[in-house]
Parts: structure tokens; sequence; C-alpha cells
């Protein structure tokens, strides 16, 4: 990762921008399950529907969002949706005694969420395109210095008040927002479209992006990708559904739970070197950090099962977020590279099955957790996590032959004038 002073102003008021809606959302997302499970006294099948309901809003959300990019244009929708996402925060405090309306409220809260990120995922391909894959790596840095922030205050916040996590949610959105709205007005409505590299003649018109079917149909781009995700999300709602009330049912503090996500993000920041260094050595291109990314994933479950003690879960935390920084930038940079102008839509279909993971995975593993304790989500993450090393294998192996070219026929056709 480049210093900062190598960016231009706008990337450094973006990146500051991000920084800032991360430390509101880092606040809550980490603690519905406990606030459902410590202050609503509900059991953690509850905990599971709820964020079930969440993830469902997240994927229509997400499948939306990536539909719509086109349609209604960047400022339109990465605006609208994340004023809509703070209103949504700001009325779960509101509606917290009840819990049909809790449950609507996160609902909507995954709906809004979901429209936003496909949306400003493509924004930034097609914003910066020559440096997409650095920029990818960079913003998710900065997402994470601010969830290191965050996480932080969420296990003193969760002491004091629950509902005051989600209402600095909803502030920090709103800023976002706000962020978005003067800024995309600066640099114009052209933001939207990619620039035409050096050695290619810029289109007189603009691109026509081809049929949703069309698109779906180039199943090697996502298909086997957006499945691995799937599976590396369902194993990863141990954290929520699994370790959580383990932390709650041995009398730990709740900060215990905070300062794994503290770890976290902090290691996203200082670990950026070993990071770089595995790329070098045996995961250069992104298909490759995908499947390295399932492999440590898979190592901190087996650390979960074998060692369920607070070291442990330290340990497990370190594994899975290596993993987390190999996967988060590769998933958007190889779709943003390959998928021309279907790229927006590609993110939110790829985003909207992965996110299946968060709706199956708080069902399965708080059952699990009512039932047995923390050993059965434990084995059921490292048996999913398996199937997701060979998901993303496939991926790069269905792949292999396009490593020399940066696109495949994503669907974009493009007329002349």
């Amino acid at each position: 990762m480049k210093f900062l002073n190598d960016y231009p102003k706008e990337i450094k008021l973006f990146l500051l921008a991000s920084l800032i809606s991360a430390v509101g959302s880092s606040l809550m997302w980490p603690l519905v399950s406990m606030y459902v499970f410590d202050e609503l006294g509900r059991s953690m099948k509850d905990a599971g529907f709820i964020i079930l309901i969440q993830s469902l809003g997240g994927i229509f959300g997400q499948l939306l969002g990536g539909s719509l990019y086109h349609k209604l244009g960047v400022n339109r929708l990465i605006v609208g949706a994340l004023s809509l996402t703070a209103l949504s925060l700001f009325s779960i405090p509101a509606v917290s005694g009840h819990w049909a309306l809790m449950v609507g409220a996160m609902g909507l809260f995954g709906l809004f969420n979901g429209l936003s990120m496909p949306a400003i995922q493509a924004f930034i391909g097609f914003r910066f395109p020559r440096r997409r894959a650095e920029l990818f790596n960079t913003i998710y840095v900065a997402n994470n210095i601010g969830v290191a922030i965050g996480t932080a205050l969420s296990g003193f916040l969760a002491d004091v008040s629950y509902l005051a996590s989600f209402a600095l949610n909803g502030v920090t959105t709103a800023a976002f927002a706000a962020f978005f709205f003067f800024y995309l007005r600066r640099i114009g409505p052209g933001s939207a479209e990619p620039e035409a590299p050096a050695d290619e003649p810029r289109p007189q018109t603009k691109p026509r992006t081809a049929s949703t079917w069309t698109l779906m149909g180039n199943t090697r781009l996502y298909l086997y990708m957006s499945l691995g995700s799937l599976f590396l999300l369902v194993g990863n709602s141990i954290w929520n559904t699994g370790v959580s009330p383990f932390i709650i049912s041995e009398g730990w503090p709740k900060r215990a739970y905070g300062l794994l996500w503290t770890l976290n993000g902090v290691l996203i920041f200082v670990a950026q070197p070993l990071v770089s260094l595995i790329k070098r050595l045996c995961a250069s291109t992104s298909t490759a950090q995908m499947t390295a990314s399932a492999v440590f994933y898979l190592s901190g479950y087996v650390v979960i099962l074998t060692i369920p003690t607070y070291p442990g879960l330290l340990l497990a935390m370190v594994l899975a977020t290596l993993g987390e920084m190999l996967i988060s930038p590769a998933m958007p940079a190889f779709i943003s590279e390959r998928a021309d102008q279907g790229a927006p839509f590609y993110l939110g279909l790829s985003g909207g099955i992965g996110a299946v993971g968060r709706v199956l995975g708080p069902l399965f593993m708080g059952s699990l957790y009512d039932e047995g304790g923390l050993a059965p989500t434990a084995w059921l993450a490292c048996g999913i996590a398996v199937l997701s090393v060979g998901f993303f294998a496939l991926h790069a192996w269905v792949n292999r032959e396009q490593r020399g070219s940066r696109r495949v026929a994503a669907g974009s056709e493009r007329t002349s004038g």
C-alpha cells in the first residue's frame, strides 16, 4: 500500500469519510446478538432470527443496488441509500421495546445498507480504473482503522447503553451520506463512467449494458466465487452466534468480545506487510487470494474447536483476520477488472449470493449453540470452511486461462457513434 501522499486530495477525503462511517458501523454489528441475548433476554435462536431478517434485507438490497446503478445514477442511488440507512438506524432505539417492530427495523436497515454496497464499490472501480485494486485495499484498511476505533468503544458502550451504539451509527451514516452528496455534485455526473485506458480510444457514446439474463449466463465470472463466499459467511457467523454468547456464559466482561474485534481492526492495519508477503509467495492473483483466505478461516475455526479459551479465541481471530485481509479487496477487484460495465450488476449479484451465508449462518449457529454450546458451532464452521476452500479453488481453476487477460466478456456491448 502506498503512502497517502501519493494520492490526490479527493481520494484522501474519500478515505477519511469511509473511516468515520466505519467507526459508527463497527459500534453496532458486533453487538446485535449480545443485545438480543443479554438486554432483551431472548434465546440465541431469536438472535439468529433477527440477524437472518437483517441479512435477507441485505441480500435484496445488494441485488437491487447492482441492478439500479445505471438506471438511477450513482448520485441518487448512493446518497439515497445511505440516507435511508441512517433513518432506519435512528428508528431502532424507538422500537426496541417491541420485538416485531425491532425485527422490521433491522430488516429495513439490511435492505438500505445493501443498496449502497455494490454502488460504492462500482463507483470506486469506475472512478479510478488504473488504481482500483490498490485503492480497494487502501479503503479496506481505512475502514478497518475505523473498525478498530469503533470496536474499542463497543464493549464499553454495551456496558453503558446498547442503544447508544445504534444511534451513533446512524449519525456517522448520515454524515457519510452528506459527504457523498457534496462530493458527487463536485466531481459531476461523469464520475460513474469508466476512464478509457491510455492506449484505447474513448467511446463516443455511453456503453450499453447487456440484459440481466445475458449477464447471469457468464457463471464462471461470479458463481463459484459467490458460493465460496456464501459458505465462508456461514462459518464466520460463529463469532456472533457462538463466541459472543460463550463469552457471556463464561461470565467474562462484555468488553472481552469488543477487544476481539479491536484486535481484528488493528491487525488489518499493522499486518499489511505480512499479507503482502503472503501474496508474493503463494497468492499473487486475486483468485489465489480467495482460496488462501478460506484456508486461513478454516485454521481459525479449528483453533476455536480445539482451544476454547480466551487465548485460543485471540489466536483464532488473528487467523480469521488474515483470511479477511486476503479476500475483502480481492473479490471487488476481480469483478471490476473483468466485468466492464457489468461490474455493478456482478458486485450486487455476488454480494447477494454470498450474503445468503449471513442468513443461514446465524440460524444454524444459534440453534446449535442453544443445544450444545460452542463445540457444535465450531464443528459446523470447520466443515463449511472446507466447502469454501473447494469452491474458491474451483473458481481459480475455471478462470485460470484468463490470467493474462484483464477482462472477460461480461456482457458489456460497446457502441460507436
